[in-house]
């Protein structure tokens, strides 16, 4: 029997490609490779039989995409790469055990993650960029943020934070009423991935158990691995700290995201001091950039059109 999300792998590739963006594999160092989407006018023609040129340097702003934990990069930000990719260079990274990047090194650590991010966009040839985090893909920005102030000159971040202390991983689940981030994350049952989206999303989404079925077949691969990251992710209390970040740094939220409040944003923002800003979406969840993807496109060009407005003014 055909897997219905499988089937549906070939159009997105080529809405992807209509919009301007295609996969590049780099490795990043001998048993660690990520894939990337990136701008198809950035990858020279090659002759046959001829050894690849490497990629050539944006010609535009570039923004980088970085997904969440419950699908991989083009999954998540489709409904704004074809919204962004005539104005800016849009690269889409697959972060390590997502949509066919791996590692055979045994670090877990969103740290680990922002390294090899950073590595990656270098082959690229990127030198500056803005970059749109979600969820988990929010704190490997927040870290790559941090280790390479010199590559991110600007960040938008949506239902995440600098990092998952044991305190807000308790208070979480407990709250949504699960055990571990693996049972909410890693769902191994059509139940389970009902009881995932129920929190993750505003409205009450309704998609037959079959094609439930193939979802789970298809994005929540790598389970050990993905498990590993989740507990890479926990830090202590006491070891939590408030990094000095010089970059602009928008929050845009959903409104209603049950997983992490806006309340936890708003407290974000503050701790960020005059360096944040911050904007809310109504009628929204976790998933905000899924569920009001025409609201999201329009809040975070205005910020990116800010940024560039401001510069040229300089």
């Amino acid at each position: 029997m055909v897997n219905l999300v499988a089937a549906q792998r070939p159009l997105l590739h080529r809405l992807m490609k209509m919009a301007g963006i295609v996969p590049y594999v780099i490795e990043i160092e001998p048993g660690t490779v990520m894939n990337f989407w990136v701008p198809v006018e950035t990858l020279p023609k090659c002759k046959k039989g001829h050894e690849p040129k490497p990629p050539q340097k944006p010609t535009k702003p570039v923004v980088v995409l970085v997904h969440g934990f419950a699908a991989e990069g083009i999954v998540t930000w489709q409904f704004q790469v074809g919204a962004l990719s005539k104005q800016y260079s849009v690269y889409v990274p697959d972060l390590l055990f997502f949509g066919g990047s791996v590692t055979d090194k045994a670090d877990r650590s969103p740290a680990f993650q922002a390294e090899c991010l950073a590595a990656g966009l270098g082959k690229l040839g990127i030198e500056k960029c803005t970059v749109v985090g979600f969820s988990y893909g929010g704190m490997v920005a927040f870290k790559l943020a941090e280790l390479c102030p010199e590559l991110v000159v600007s960040m938008v971040v949506s239902g995440s934070i600098l990092a998952m202390t044991d305190s807000i991983s308790g208070e979480t689940l407990s709250r949504l009423g699960f055990a571990s981030s693996s049972e909410l994350l890693l769902p191994r049952s059509v139940t389970g991935l009902k009881a995932l989206l129920s929190v993750a999303a505003y409205k009450k989404l309704w998609f037959p158990d079959r094609l439930h079925k193939d979802y789970l077949e298809v994005m929540f691969n790598n389970r050990k691995d993905r498990a590993e990251l989740l507990e890479g992710l926990i830090i202590s209390n006491k070891d939590s700290t408030v990094p000095k970040f010089t970059q602009k740094i928008h929050l845009l939220w959903g409104e209603n995201d049950q997983i992490f409040k806006v309340e936890l944003a708003r407290k974000l923002q503050r701790e960020l001091s005059d360096n944040a800003t911050f904007r809310g979406i109504p009628k929204a969840g976790h998933l905000v950039h899924l569920e009001r993807p025409c609201v999201y496109n329009r809040c975070l060009k205005q910020f990116l059109t800010s940024l560039h407005s401001n510069a040229q003014t300089k």
